[in-house]
C-alpha cells in the first residue's frame, strides 16, 4: 500500500508560523482514510523519519521570501534542481529547505513530495494568524485535497 502523508509544520503559539498545522487540522474531517495527517514543530530528524516512511508527501509550512502575506508557493521537491522560494526562512532553526536537501542526499525523499509554503507576516509569540495567512488555509487545504483525489 502506498503511504500518503500530509505533514503540517510550525508553532501554533507564534502567529503565522502555525499555518501548516492549521491546514492539517482543517483536513482531518475531509481527507481520504488512507492518508496520514500529522503535525510537527519542524524538527529535522522527526521530519526525516516521517519522509522515510512515505511514498507521497505534502508538507505545509510558513515562509518569508518577500512575497505578499498569504501568497501560496507550491514546490515539487521531487523535480530536479528545485528550491524553495529565494530567501525563504523557517522559524525552526534547521529549515525545511535544508531537511529536503538532506532527505534527497540520503535518498529518503518520497517519489512524490510537494511543499506548500505560505508567505507569513507575523511570528509574534502569542499572536493569532494574520488575516492573509488565515485566508490561505482553506485554499491550501483545497489544493491538497484535489491532489489527493487525482
Amino acid at each position: 500500500m502506498v503511504e500518503r502523508l500530509v505533514l503540517g509544520l510550525g508553532n501554533l503559539d507564534r502567529g503565522d508560523d502555525g499555518v501548516g498545522r492549521i491546514v492539517v487540522r482543517s483536513l482531518r474531517p475531509r481527507a481520504p482514510a488512507d492518508v496520514r495527517l500529522l503535525e510537527q514543530s519542524g524538527e529535522a530528524s522527526a521530519l526525516l523519519a516521517e519522509l522515510q516512511e512515505a511514498d507521497c508527501a505534502w508538507l505545509i509550512d510558513a515562509a518569508q521570501s518577500g512575497a505578499p502575506p498569504g501568497a501560496i508557493h507550491r514546490i515539487d521537491c521531487a523535480a530536479t534542481d528545485v528550491a524553495l522560494p529565494s530567501g525563504t526562512v523557517s522559524s525552526h532553526g534547521f529549515g525545511l529547505a535544508e531537511a529536503i536537501a538532506l532527505a534527497r542526499t540520503l535518498d529518503l525523499l518520497p517519489s512524490r513530495c510537494v511543499v506548500y509554503a505560505v508567505e507569513a507576516a507575523d511570528f509574534t509569540l502569542g499572536a493569532e494568524p494574520s488575516p492573509h495567512v488565515a485566508a490561505a488555509v482553506d485554499e491550501v487545504a483545497r489544493r491538497i485535497l484535489e491532489e489527493l483525489h487525482a
